[in-house]
Order: C-alpha cells, then structure tokens, then sequence
C-alpha cells in the first residue's frame, strides 16, 4: 500500500494527539542493561499481536517507569530492601527488576526474546528529537548488544529518520539494505518490508507531517549485523519473523513516543523468503519481455526476486548467490523520494516519451508518472571488477519499457543519447 494510502486509511488508525507526550526527555543518551528474564503476557496468540486497545493503554507503572524522575524516586525506595537481601539493585544506574522495555518502551519481552534469546542486553537509547538547528533528517536511534558471559554475540540498530533525498544520505546504502531482493512486503496495511535481517515501517504523515523538499517518508528501520553478509540460513524465517515484530513494535513506540495514538498490528502471514533460481533469459528477473542481451549470460546465471507487492520490487542477478547487478522498481511514492539528489545530478539526461531519468557509469535511475502516482526505476552494476561494464547502459531501456507494461504504466520508450 502506498504511504498517502496509508496516511488516508483507517488500516493504521492513527491521529494526532492534542496532548503532550507522556515522556520526559533530558536530551542524554541512557545505557540500560536487561537480564532477560522478564516474563510479559503477551496477548493475541503466536503472532504477538496485542488488541489495539490494550496497546495504546499505559498502566501506571509503566508511565511511572517512562519518567526518569519516577524512576529515580522508586529506586531510592528500594535500594534499602536489595541490598539489605544481598542484591546488586542495577547496573549503569537502571533497576533490572523495574525498567522500561527497549528502545523508547517499546520492545515487548516476546519480541525482545525471539530476537535475541536469553541473553543478556545492553541497551543505548538516544531521546527522540530532530535538531532544530541543522538540517538533520534523523530522530536518534536504539542500540540493543547481547552477551554471552561478557562476549558480544549480536546487535541490532533501530533507527528512527526521514529518508532523504536532498544531500543524498540515504540514496546509495539505503536502498542496497532495505529495498535488496531478501525483502518482503509486510502487508496488511503496513507501509514497509522485511528479511532475516532488515526490517523498515514508515510513520503516517498524521503524526510525523508531510514530507518536506525532496524528503521522503519517515521510516523506523532495524538492522541486524552487516548486510554484505548474504548467505542463506536454516534460520532466516525465525529471524525474519522476529525482526517482523520488532519493527511493528519499535514503530508503535515511537508514534507513542511522539505524541499520538494508534498501533500497527503485527502481521498473521509473511509472503515467502525470496530464494536464487535460473535466470530465464527470454524474461529476466521474472519480467516479460525483458531479455538479458547473450553477452552478460554467463556472469548472470542466477536471479532472485524480492518485495512483490509492496513499496518496492528488487531483482538481484550474479553467480553463486554473489549478486553482479541490481533492477528495483519502487512504487511508493514517498520512498521514491530517496532518490531524488540522483534525479537532479546523477548523470546524463535520459528522455522518454512519459517519464526521464539519469544514466551514469554504474547506476540509472527513471521516473515515470503512473495512475497511482511516480515511480522510480533503478538499473544498477554492484560488481564493479566485471567486465562488462555497459550493462546499466545495455539494459536500462529495455527494463523500464518492460516493467512500465508490467506494472500498468506503459507503453513507455525510452531513448539513449551517443555516448
């Protein structure tokens, strides 16, 4: 679904709240340690959906829990009973017994522990709050590291920013994580996507506002170890599925945080994980009438597809599961916006009988006016030892004629000038 689809529907049910947000914030990054070992009823059955009225509903402990103030008072009360029992009360001055969950109360215990078991956690957690004074398109983000004994053993990052399309900053790494060919649809209503290792879930404009000049939408993203890492897993599903409830959970606690209302719901069903396959070169990448020219057919021998039906649609193409080459359609019109800085200085003009674009050495970038609003095009060469260099220029015509048919925009033509 597309984001202003989103924003206008009652599928997220979310408002602005004419009340200030419950939560004090002193502008410090805090340092919180979890023992995990928290129990936490989790209502809504395997899924860990919880009833949107129970979620938008904080009991009296947890308000209390979320003011630092509170907390400080409540701890001093107990330190006595602790300590006079033999117990270390905390550590980097937070109660384990009595804490807020990760990441800005957020992260349910459920969703916390089908992430990182029961280990141990640190948790660094910025304030949630844009710099006035900068052009700054980020939020702050949350840290969560969990240890074996006193060894690291994973790390997941949630970050809360608009993607951003005037300086660039997103354009290049954003989409290569959060749009590749891993990445599924969340679905029901759920403006964003997920894999076994990235997840993103954009805030309605009812509570974040409008984007601004080449600003896209503003997402909630997770990122879970190094993305360059692309092997397969016998525990990618449980991984994907449990980055699933951690974005939906870190997004609704950040609208809270914020100062509005509503919830996402945690999706019943995830489309499958994207798997490698044979290229058919008569319709490469699962695109009819797109045929992949004979000369790149050895070094393209394997596809895999991700994304159908959500914001984006990504075709990564190698050997051996090494992805050579990346085509992405992005039909979200505010994660569009990403790439935005490219459009204007990209490369050399490219000119179609509808839409236009930018073609460089290694990238090309189309945008198309459709029915249902613009759309981008990427056709882009990851492997930069191959030889065959002219691919984004061989391909990129032929690409976006085929997928503006595809997806219902076409006839499109597009014309290359002499190089």
């Amino acid at each position: 679904m597309m984001a202003d689809e989103n924003d206008e529907s009652a599928q997220a049910n979310i408002a602005n709240d004419e009340s200030e947000a419950g939560t004090a914030n002193d502008g410090r990054t805090d340092t919180a340690v979890y023992d995990g070992t928290t129990d936490t009823a989790v209502y809504g059955g395997t899924t860990g959906a919880v009833p949107e009225d129970v979620r938008a509903r904080h009991s009296l402990l947890r308000c209390l829990l979320r003011n630092r103030t509170a907390l400080a008072a409540t701890a001093a009360g107990l330190v006595g009973v602790l300590l006079g029992a033999g117990t270390m009360a905390w550590r980097t001055d937070t109660l384990p017994l009595l804490q807020p969950d990760p990441c800005w109360d957020s992260l349910r215990d459920s969703s916390v522990s089908a992430l990182f078991g029961d280990r141990r956690l640190e948790v660094d957690e910025q304030a949630l709050r844009r710099d006035p004074s900068t052009a700054s398109l980020s939020y702050g983000q949350c840290r969560i590291t969990s240890f074996k004994d006193e060894e690291a053993r994973r790390q997941a990052i949630v970050r809360v920013h608009a993607l951003d399309g005037l300086y660039g900053t997103d354009g290049l790494r954003w989409p290569a994580e959060f749009l590749s060919s891993r990445m599924v649809a969340l679905g029901d209503g759920l403006p964003g996507m997920v894999s076994a290792s990235r997840a993103w879930l954009a805030l309605p404009q009812s509570c974040v506002g409008r984007p601004g000049r080449s600003e896209g939408a503003t997402v909630v993203d997770v990122a879970l170890g190094e993305h360059d890492f692309d092997t397969q897993s016998d525990y990618d599903g449980e991984d994907r599925d449990a980055m699933t409830r951690v974005v939906v959970d870190a997004a609704n606690g950040v609208i809270r945080e914020l100062g509005c209302t509503g919830t996402y719901q945690v999706p019943e069903e995830l489309p499958a994980l994207p798997e490698w396959g044979q290229v058919r070169p008569e319709a490469f990448c699962g695109v009819e009438g797109l045929e992949l020219p004979a000369k790149y057919r050895k070094s393209l021998e394997l596809n895999r597809v991700g994304g159908d039906g959500g914001a984006a649609r990504t075709c990564e193409s190698g050997r051996d599961g090494y992805p050579g080459i990346r085509m992405s359609t992005v039909v979200d019109p505010a994660v569009a916006e990403v790439y935005s800085l490219e459009m204007r200085k990209g490369g050399a003009r490219v000119d179609g009988t509808k839409g236009g674009g930018v073609i460089g050495p290694t990238r090309a970038v189309y945008r198309l006016l459709c029915q249902t609003g613009v759309v981008v095009m990427a056709v882009e060469d990851v492997d930069l030892l191959r030889d065959d260099a002219n691919f984004v220029r061989d391909l990129l015509p032929a690409y976006v004629e085929a997928e503006s048919e595809r997806i219902g925009c076409g006839p499109e033509k597009v014309s290359l000038a002499a190089p």
